[in-house]
This record gives C-alpha cells, structure tokens and sequence, in this order.
C-alpha cells in the first residue's frame, strides 16, 4: 500500500470500482490510454456488498449482465446479492481491470492540465493521482437518504436504513415499522413479516408492476423509450416504470400472506413510536427507513459543479461545467437506466469513447 505524497499520472482515474466503474474500464482497454479504478471498498462487489443478504435482483442472469461476459445462470430465477457480487469479481480479473483498493478518494482538484485526486486509505495512508480526465462512478449507497418528520428526535427506537439493513434476525419478534413504497421496502417488509411484527407505510400508495413484468421488460421499456428520444419522438410509455414494485418471489408470496398492505405517512413521532393522521399512537421498537438514496458526490465539492440538489450538470455524461469530467452510473440523469448492471453498458461505452476522443485532441 502506497502511503507516500507523491502522485500517480493515469490518462484516465474512474473513481468507484462497482458495476458502473468496471463497465467503463471495460471499455476503455479498448483504448490505449493508461487508467485506474479507485474503489473504496476492501474487495470486489461495489455497493452490492452492504445490500442486505436476501435481496434478488429483478430479472435473470442473462438479463443482469454487464458488457462482454453474461452472469453465469443462478440456481433461482433471480440472482442473489452474494451471487452478484461473486460475478462482479469475476468480471475483473476476467478482464485484468486496473483496480486500485481499497482507496476512497476524497476530493478532486482542478490543476489546469489535469484533475488531482486526494485519496485515502483504511490505515489513513494518503497518495494521489494525475489524470487528465476522470470518470466519477461512486454510485449512491454512501448517501442513504432519512426523511424528517416532528418530534424524530424524541423517539427513543432504534432508526436504521435499508443501506444498515442486515436481515430480519436482529429485529426478530419487535415491533418494526417500515418506511417506503420503492423495492427495497416490499421486498424488506415481505421478510420482516415472517420474523417480526411489521408494519408498512408509504408516502403515496405502492404501485404494484403486473406479475409477468421483471427486469427484462423494464429494460426493454428503457430501450425504447431512449430510442423514441433520439428520433425526436415522444415516447409511448406503458403503465408502469422502473420505479414501480416489481413481484419477485418474495413479495408475491407476502401478498399471498396479506400482509403487502400499506399505511399512509404518520404525523409524528412519539418517545416510543407514532401518532398516525388519525390520531392514534403506535408504539414501534424499531424503524426502518426504505426511502433511497443521494449521489456520493462529496469528493467533486472542490471542483464547484455540484448544485443545491447535490447533482451535477451534465450534457450526456459529461460535466457541463468542468471538461475533464464524466459521470456515470448515478441513474437516469447520466442515462436512462445507467444504474442497473445491464442498462449502464451504453453509457460507459459512450463515454469511453467520448473520452478517449477528448484525449486525441
């Protein structure tokens, strides 16, 4: 492990060594450009090492698959977190991907000529990095996002993110209430429910996607829609979008239970729970929050290109304001679907490409 001050000189450093980090490195070994991936994390796997055990993927491997190798078939229909990440570090060494780990980098600097990167490691060693253009691929699991409600302060129960959550083992036999009507609060409030007493609450009614629709239909749907978009076209959008639940075995098999049914938002909190709009109180020994995510982008604050909504301003993948730097891989504002293992696979060769252009000139 390098601890010194110097600086390593790279014509490319992708920060983040996930999905989207290995996609574009995937693409850039086509180039001759020299490149690194930093990766904060201590092995492979990106953010797919703190999602929780259970969680399935939406589709099959075949459909959940980055550029150049298709996932191995999994034993389910849909792959495991852990089989997942066993892909994720096999794609790398399959392709001798430059990985650099475990560095967290901790702050981009414009230097003229080239962006400097400040990075540090678990031990608090320090080295740096030269580069000439960088791709930002840190994703949004560093950014778990809590909503405020009154009194959360006073609640004396434990709060905790889908981002901490570790499985329904620690919670067994609580009373737990879960927050949010995306994906991870289904499939999350499906297992509590076999272990705890859980209960359900969204900020707008849960929106259930037909049994037959996974991931593959929702990618299609992606693909067309982008298709429309570069014809000029107005895209003919079915019901039902990425962002809508979508019934893997473990929520059809709640919904069998009745227990897939959601409460609107509480008013409060109490010492010991909540008030509902009703105006009864329920106490909760525990609270998990399934309300998303931010994008990691504390380490470009230097550059001045994150706005007020913690985004950054871009033209395809390419920071409008900074000419050095692309992002990939945060969702649909760095392209449609870009935050699945098969929809950034267009993105990350646009901007490899585009890059290793920028490069030539």
């Amino acid at each position: 492990m390098d601890s010194t001050a110097a600086s390593t000189e790279v014509d490319v450093a992708l920060i983040g060594g996930g999905q989207a980090g290995l996609s574009v490195g995937y693409f850039l070994r086509r180039t001759r450009r020299s490149f690194c991936i930093l990766d904060a994390e201590p092995a492979p796997g990106g953010a797919w090492r703190h999602a929780w055990p259970s969680l399935r993927l939406f589709s099959p491997a075949s459909s959940s698959s980055l550029a150049g190798w298709m996932m191995p078939a999994t034993a389910q229909a849909e792959p495991q977190r852990d089989e997942v990440i066993d892909y994720l570090a096999r794609y790398e060494a399959r392709y001798a991907l430059p990985v650099r780990r475990p560095w967290q980098v901790r702050a981009v600097t414009d230097e003229g000529s080239h962006l400097q990167l400040q990075a540090e490691a678990a031990d608090g060693s320090r080295h740096g990095w030269r580069a000439r253009a960088v791709v930002s691929a840190t994703g949004t699991w560093r950014e778990p996002y809590r909503p405020q409600y009154p009194g959360q302060a006073l609640y004396r129960g434990r709060q905790l993110h889908s981002a901490d959550y570790a499985g329904p083992d620690g919670l067994a036999g609580q009373r737990v209430l879960v927050v949010g009507g995306g994906n991870s609060g289904a499939q999350i409030l499906a297992e509590l429910s076999q272990a705890a007493q859980a209960v359900w609450c969204t900020a707008a009614p849960p929106r259930f996607l037909p049994d037959e629709v996974d991931g593959r239909v929702l990618f299609e749907r992606a693909t067309q829609r982008w298709r429309a978009l570069q014809q000029g076209l107005v895209p003919d959008d079915p019901p039902g979008g990425l962002g809508d639940i979508v019934m893997v075995a473990s929520v059809r098999e709640a919904r069998a239970r009745g227990v897939l049914v959601a409460r609107p938002m509480f008013e409060r909190f109490t010492a010991t729970g909540v008030r509902w709009l009703d105006g009864v109180q329920q106490d909760f020994d525990a609270v998990v929050w399934c309300t998303g995510f931010r994008p990691a982008l504390r380490h470009l604050q230097p550059l001045g290109v994150v706005d007020a909504q913690g985004r950054v301003a871009v033209q395809g993948t390419r920071s409008s304001l900074q000419p050095r730097l692309w992002l990939v891989g945060y969702g649909e504002w760095t392209g449609m679907a870009s935050a699945t293992l098969i929809g950034v696979m267009r993105t990350a060769r646009s901007t490899a490409q585009e890059v290793d252009g920028f490069l030539a000139l």
